[in-house]
């Protein structure tokens, strides 16, 4: 058994790390709130304009597809891998870098495949394997939707040029505090959806349907770059939250076993200088 002076170290070691835990998370809750209302306002439009493109293009002809939405014999893949800049948030970035790395050999093993890495701790690891094209860890510093443009537009014109024959988005979906969901969406190209029921939806076109969809394919790609980065964020910051309670109340648990080990063992000592006193008047009256 540890002595008392151990003891007495541990436990003021580990009464400081649960601070720190419990600090960590009330911080994860309070940034927790601000991404999550800025989620699950912005999805409703962001699901009304994808449903929108889908049932336009599924009504234009071959010959008016867009230039983003052509098919091409997949070559070059670009992945959009997005972590974080921090870590300390449970299996968060792990979950990405395994999903990245499980698609790459069981999808593109004869592909050449390349990265853009958007948070810094997948790129830290995903460099070691795998071939970056671009990392940005400064998104993060200010995440708005002008600065989210800027690289969508980037990805659209590599796609474009022919650079990339596929654009594959990889990242974490909120749904709760406790719970992120890994995602793989394609980006590009834009997949048509067919229905019958889209075929007969009846709109009033201005100026003319080619033009409204060429004018919303763009917007429609910003706002799916731009959701999966703000669900990467509140996803960040719940799956830290959550670490941090668990990490809080393990901590809480271990300090309660290492204060009932420091009663015993200060317990036994009082008991054996009080038996050492003891033989030491007997002896004297004897």
């Amino acid at each position: 058994m540890a002595n008392l002076k151990e003891l007495r170290s541990r436990i003021t070691s580990v009464s400081s790390t649960m601070q720190i835990t419990s600090a960590m998370k009330m911080v994860s809750a309070a940034k927790l709130s601000k991404a999550q209302d800025a989620i699950t306002s912005m999805r409703p439009y962001a699901e009304k304009l994808t449903q929108l493109l889908q049932d336009l293009s599924a009504t234009l002809d071959d010959d008016a597809n867009s230039k983003f939405a052509e098919e091409r014999e997949v070559k070059r893949v670009l992945i959009v891998a997005i972590s974080s800049n921090k870590g300390l948030a449970g299996a968060f970035n792990t979950n990405i870098i395994k999903k990245v790395k499980s698609k790459v050999a069981a999808d593109y093993q004869n592909t050449e495949v390349e990265l853009l890495t958007l948070g810094k701790k997948g790129n830290d690891i995903l460099k070691k394997t795998l071939e970056v094209y671009k990392n940005d860890n400064a998104i993060f510093d200010d995440l708005s939707f002008e600065n989210v443009s800027a690289i969508a537009e980037e990805l659209m014109q590599v796609f474009v040029d022919g650079k990339f024959d596929r654009i594959e988005l990889v990242y974490n979906q909120f749904k709760n505090a406790g719970t992120q969901i890994v995602m793989d969406e394609q980006f590009l190209p834009i997949e048509r959806f067919e229905t019958e029921s889209e075929k007969q939806l009846d709109y009033i076109f201005e100026p003319s349907k080619i033009e409204i969809v060429k004018d919303l394919i763009p917007k429609s790609l910003k706002m799916q770059l731009f959701k999966a980065l703000r669900d990467s964020f509140a996803s960040e910051h719940g799956a830290r939250m959550t670490a941090m309670h668990k990490a809080t109340d393990n901590a809480k648990e271990l300090r309660d076993d290492l204060k009932l080990s420091y009663n015993k063992a200060r317990q036994a000592s009082i008991t054996n200088e009080i038996l050492e006193i003891v033989g030491g008047a007997e002896a004297l009256n004897g």
